[in-house]
């Protein structure tokens, strides 16, 4: 039973993580340059989830720069649209998980009233 809590819980810090790498990489769209992060979840031993985030080197987009017509620089590798569905899901994957802990709470509390008879 108690996995059960863990699991979810750490499901929980993963999908925070994710959140965080979402808002980093949309907060840095603009900048010139930037590579987008990636939250990578694994499965943990005996249970739980890993979260691995990994820097994603593809090219952005040239742009053209202020500083001579020869010098050449790159936008940043972010898609929104790929962060906006990063942005719908976690939300119900957090809430899904939230019922989770709440299940196994409901449970292990009928299990200690019904010891406590």
């Amino acid at each position: 039973m108690i996995q059960g809590i863990y699991s979810a819980l750490s499901a929980l810090r993963a999908l925070g993580q994710r959140l965080g790498v979402t808002a980093n990489n949309i907060a840095n769209m603009d900048t010139e340059g930037f590579k987008k992060s990636k939250a990578v979840f694994e499965e943990a031993s005996p249970y739980g989830v890993n979260v691995t985030i990994r820097r994603i080197e593809t090219q952005g987009f040239p742009l053209p720069s202020e500083e001579g017509i020869n010098k050449v620089c790159e936008s940043s590798n972010v898609d929104i649209k790929e962060e906006m569905i990063n942005l719908i899901t976690v939300p119900h994957a957090y809430a899904a998980n939230l019922k989770s802990v709440k299940a196994e709470d409901e449970i292990l509390g009928t299990l200690l009233d019904i010891v406590d008879r």
